[in-house]
C-alpha cells in the first residue's frame, strides 16, 4: 500500500486518539488543518484503504474508526472493547473465545462469512474515576 499524503494525514489523526473517530469528524478535522473543504469520498477511500492494510479498524457498532496499536496478523481474531463514558477503544485477543464460538456454528451447521465481536461498557480508567 503507498502511503499518500491524505491517508498519512489520516491515519496520524486516528492514531492521536484512543477513542473511534467517525469519517465526519475526520472529515472537518482535517479541513479545518488544510484550511480547504476535503470531499467525503476521498475521505472513505483513504479509510478503506487503511483498513485494508490492517492499520485502522472500523467499529461497526458507532460506524467509526480506530487505530490498531497492537500488531497481529490478518487473521488473528480480536474482540473490540469500547467505553461508553471517555469513547475509549481497544482489541483484546480472543482466539479461545472464537475457537468455541466455532465450534458451536458448526454443530449446527451454520457457516459465517465475518465474526466481529464488540463489547460495549465501561473501561477501568472509568469505573476507577467513579469510585
Amino acid at each position: 500500500m503507498r502511503l499518500t499524503p491524505l491517508r498519512r494525514q489520516v491515519l496520524s489523526e486516528i492514531a492521536a486518539s484512543h477513542a473511534a473517530i467517525g469519517a465526519y469528524d475526520l472529515l472537518d478535522r482535517l479541513s479545518r488543518a488544510s484550511g480547504r473543504r476535503l470531499a467525503p469520498i476521498s475521505i472513505y477511500r483513504a479509510l478503506d484503504c487503511l483498513v485494508e492494510a490492517g492499520l485502522v479498524h472500523r467499529l461497526e457498532s458507532r460506524n467509526a474508526f480506530f487505530a490498531c496499536h497492537k500488531r497481529h496478523d490478518e487473521n488473528a481474531r480480536q474482540v473490540i472493547i469500547s467505553c461508553d463514558r471517555c469513547q475509549s477503544v481497544a482489541e483484546i485477543d480472543a482466539a479461545a473465545i472464537f475457537e468455541e464460538l466455532e465450534r458451536r456454528l458448526e454443530a449446527v451447521g451454520f457457516a459465517p462469512e465475518r465474526t466481529m465481536i464488540e463489547i460495549s461498557g465501561t473501561c477501568g480508567r472509568c469505573c476507577k474515576a467513579a469510585d
